[in-house]
């Protein structure tokens, strides 16, 4: 039931982000390849073989890279709709929900959760309230305090990117040895560094640039 839950909500953040970025057309394709090639790669097993040099896992950060550079480079010149970026953002609620489970079932350490060094609940918490602010009763939030938040939503959600990466049994591995991060080597839960991270920080980067704008 958790594994068909977290992919409904990853499908999720690919249809809200989708319909943010005014339903562009390579956003999508390229979105369901790159979720395509990584699911069937990770369904081999392929990602568990944690002995390799250099470590299988590095796909995954190589293909991160690739694809925030290739959704910024569709957006430079797309408007963010806003409803739909803080849609975006809530679905980090049913993510660290899924976190705590995963910890339940020893397949990731509690640092990794709400009850240890992972603040992104906030933000998707947050988020909820702000499209409901806006949406419903029609509140300006100004861009000065969307600003700031994008800001703390990309730092929050570099800080558990770090702590997932130093926990996983690799060869860089510092922190929770004695439960390390094992659920993100295997499938769905591979979707979450490799496409849900990927897409929060297209998000948070584009909507900071159109916050800037004069």
């Amino acid at each position: 039931m958790l594994e068909i839950c977290f992919l409904f909500t990853t499908l999720l953040f690919l249809l809200f982000f989708y319909l943010g970025t005014g339903r562009n057309k390579r956003v999508l394709v390229v979105s369901i390849i790159w979720l395509v090639l990584i699911s069937s790669i990770s369904l081999t097993g392929f990602f568990q073989n944690t002995n390799t040099i250099p470590p299988r896992f590095l796909i995954v950060l190589i293909g991160n890279i690739a694809l925030i550079a290739f959704l910024y480079s569709r957006l430079k010149a797309v408007a963010l709709d806003y409803r739909y970026a803080m849609l975006v953002h809530a679905l980090r609620v049913p993510v660290e929900i899924t976190l705590y489970f995963l910890f339940l079932r020893k397949q990731v350490p509690e640092i990794m959760t709400f009850n240890g060094l992972n603040f992104d609940i906030i933000i998707g918490i947050s988020a909820l309230i702000f499209f409901i602010l806006s949406q419903i009763f029609k509140v300006n939030l100004g861009k000065k305090t969307l600003l700031i938040w994008n800001i703390f939503g990309l730092l929050f959600l570099m800080n558990i990117v770090v702590i997932a990466i130093l926990s996983a049994p690799l060869s860089i591995q510092q922190l929770s040895f004695e439960q390390p991060n094992i659920a993100v080597l295997s499938f769905p839960y591979i979707l979450l560094p490799s496409f849900i991270v990927p897409i929060v920080i297209s998000t948070h980067i584009t909507s900071i640039k159109q916050l800037t704008k004069r």
